[in-house]
């Protein structure tokens, strides 16, 4: 690690510790404002894999991970008070399902970006950000939510996040955290669009190495 890559790290930390603090406040009825800032460390990973190359890009999301995991034990220490009750601001759940989803989805960025670098310019950000985009969703809200993992945090009542309801208001019916994570789902498909813009401006000022670690 080198000094050209700090403003990558100092970027992702920014984005985990943001999102973290975002996605306690709702934005409508099925997304909160962390689902808006989170993408954006699909688009610090995929600079930093174009820059520098797979090991910085492995670098910033592995530091990503820790910040996230530190504010993920700080949020289980912080008790919330409502409606007559007292809980953790991150749960177990949300902690365990937040970790390994950042952790699986951006390092499976990584490895598609690499293999897919060659290519035209916008294929290997834009692949690699959806596929992981879409394990990352698969991943948390399984593990945050679903009924059948119950035994992970079984004094944590997420039944709540069970409840039969059409599908983003307007669908079939299904369980209220499958409409959340398809909402989520979508905010990122969009952002993976949106971000080759920036991608491509950031990427064209800064000569990639002759040598890809």
């Amino acid at each position: 690690m080198t000094r050209a890559h700090l403003p990558g790290i100092l970027a992702m930390a920014t984005i985990v510790v943001a999102s973290n603090i975002l996605v306690q406040f709702l934005f409508g009825n099925w997304l909160t404002w962390g689902a808006f800032t989170y993408p954006l460390a699909f688009l610090v990973t995929d600079i930093m894999n174009r820059v520098y190359g797979a090991g910085p890009a492995r670098t910033v999301v592995f530091v990503g991970f820790i910040v996230g995991v530190f504010c993920s034990l700080v949020g289980t220490q912080i008790m919330i008070q409502g409606d007559g009750f007292t809980y953790p601001a991150v749960t177990f759940r949300i902690a365990i399902g937040s970790g390994l989803a950042f952790l699986t989805a951006q390092l499976l960025d990584v490895g598609i970006f690499s293999a897919l670098r060659r290519g035209a310019w916008w294929k290997a950000p834009l692949a690699s950000t959806v596929i992981g985009s879409s394990v990352d969703t698969a991943i948390f809200f399984t593990i945050a939510f679903s009924a059948s993992l119950i035994w992970l945090e079984p004094g944590n009542d997420v039944s709540w996040a069970g409840e039969v309801l059409p599908l983003l208001g307007i669908g079939p019916a299904v369980p209220l955290w499958v409409s959340l994570a398809v909402a989520d789902w979508m905010v990122k498909l969009t952002l993976a669009l949106i971000a080759l813009a920036p991608f491509r401006w950031f990427t064209a000022r800064v000569s990639e190495p002759a040598k890809i670690r």
